[in-house]
């Protein structure tokens, strides 16, 4: 009888957040608009990879388990990509308006980027306030099945990806704000 009682309790809570998880979807898919449409909202949160990048800071290592706690807007990119040149300023303006304790950006150069070349990117676009992670051995990259540049992932407060957009979007827009302020108030 306990265990069935248990099995009871834990239906009845796997049920509800799936209810509640469901109603998250619809309402972050309603918040898209034009690039941002392109969003690939996920029915359930997908696991995100434990391989580590390279800090741009100190050449220490990290893992997206780190940043657990805080929404994530993860975006894989490179020096030779023309897309994530155009996206990249407007990524840095999300992080200026929300970065912070329930917000952050993590930028991680994917692939064969130099140090003077990520250095050389972000400053002829004006960059500023966002990291300068690396992973060149794209071991991340791989096991976040990242198939072109750019990727940008967004990340819930408990470490799973919710949402994926393949290709540069106007991150500055309002859609892209909004669905930051909603996953932020909610997630």
């Amino acid at each position: 009888m306990r265990l069935f009682r248990h099995l009871t309790l834990y239906m009845a809570l796997a049920l509800g957040a799936n209810a509640a998880f469901a109603a998250d979807v619809a309402t972050l898919e309603a918040l898209r608009a034009d690039s941002l449409k392109r969003l690939v909202v996920h029915s359930e949160p997908r696991p995100v990879s434990d391989a580590e990048f390279f800090l741009e800071n100190d050449g220490g290592t990290a893992t997206l388990t780190d940043y657990q706690g805080k929404i994530v807007l993860l975006n894989f990119w490179a020096t030779w990509c023309a897309p994530c040149r155009k996206e990249m300023p407007q990524i840095a303006e999300l992080q200026e308006e929300f970065g912070g304790e329930d917000f952050e950006v993590l930028t991680i150069a994917t692939g064969r980027n130099s140090p003077a070349g990520i250095v050389k990117f972000f400053e002829e676009n004006g960059i500023t306030g966002l990291p300068r992670h690396t992973d060149p051995k794209q071991a991340l990259a791989r096991n976040m099945a990242v198939i072109g540049l750019p990727i940008t992932v967004l990340i819930n407060r408990e470490g799973d990806e919710v949402a994926r957009l393949l290709g540069d979007a106007e991150w500055n827009s309002d859609s892209a704000k909004a669905i930051i302020k909603e996953m932020i108030a909610t997630h």
